[in-house]
């Protein structure tokens, strides 16, 4: 399956070649970054599809690209007697908040966004072949994320670094936290009787702090988790963001810590 994707994003592949590395905060050599954002549901009859094919992309089918996916569950689907327990309110206002800035009608699931800078239906790989090739070419800053402990209480400890901003941008640094992997017995709705799935799923995103012109970020991050969320299952993804939620800028992934602090 893995050299059926990549087949099939060739054009993709051939582009990430071609394009420049970002940024880093050192000297390291990086990936390209690439942000894939899916907006999907339990509910959603149309979704598994989509939920896979963002496993597959999580396996890293490209050589010069870092593929940092999120899949965030919507809360609008919460009906017909099966309520989502991954679904957030918060992500079904992202997805609006993205509606606005490409002129859409309406929302919709499944809904893949690439790199803030394009969306499509994500089940269509077609698509999604051409907007990755297009992100690999998109300039990204450099983002460290380290010193990443979660100790006996489930305090989760971090740091993040930034490069700075090209002149006359502003962004937002947004950190979110996802488990690796989730799966659900659905026993309502349109996917009743069947098992899913899932990878990456946001179960927290905020703002943590803001970027100017010309300016660089540092902060170490404190976070209280939930009793069920645990360190072996997690990922946090830190990302750059153009203020009112457009280009993505930079990205960067980690695990999170399996050594817990005293």
């Amino acid at each position: 399956m893995k050299s059926a994707l990549i087949m099939l994003f060739a054009p993709a592949l051939a582009l990430i070649a071609q394009g420049q590395p970002p940024a880093p905060v050192d000297s390291s050599p990086a990936r390209i970054p690439i942000l894939v954002e899916l907006f999907t549901a339990e509910g959603c009859s149309d979704c598994p599809p989509a939920d896979a094919f963002l496993q597959k992309l999580d396996q890293q089918p490209f050589p010069r690209a870092e593929m940092i996916v999120l899949s965030e569950h919507v809360d609008y689907w919460n009906h017909d007697g099966w309520k989502d327990p991954y679904s957030s309110h918060f992500y079904s206002e992202r997805q609006e908040a993205y509606a606005s800035e490409f002129a859409l009608r309406s929302v919709y699931t499944p809904q893949m966004v690439v790199d803030g800078s394009s969306e499509f239906v994500g089940s269509n790989q077609a698509v999604a072949s051409k907007a990755f090739a297009k992100a690999a070419t998109a300039p990204k800053i450099g983002i460290r994320l380290s010193s990443i402990s979660v100790d006996a209480a489930n305090n989760l400890r971090a740091h993040v670094e930034t490069a700075a901003l090209p002149k006359g941008q502003k962004a937002d640094v947004y950190l979110a936290i996802a488990l690796n992997h989730a799966e659900s017995q659905v026993s309502a709705g349109e996917n009743a009787g069947r098992k899913l799935s899932h990878t990456a799923v946001a179960r927290v995103m905020a703002k943590v702090g803001s970027l100017r012109p010309n300016q660089a970020f540092a902060q170490d991050i404190e976070l209280k988790l939930a009793p069920e969320l645990v360190a072996a299952n997690l990922r946090l993804v830190v990302f750059v963001q153009e203020a009112h939620q457009g280009r993505v800028l930079g990205a960067t992934q980690q695990p999170a810590s399996t050594t817990r602090s005293q």
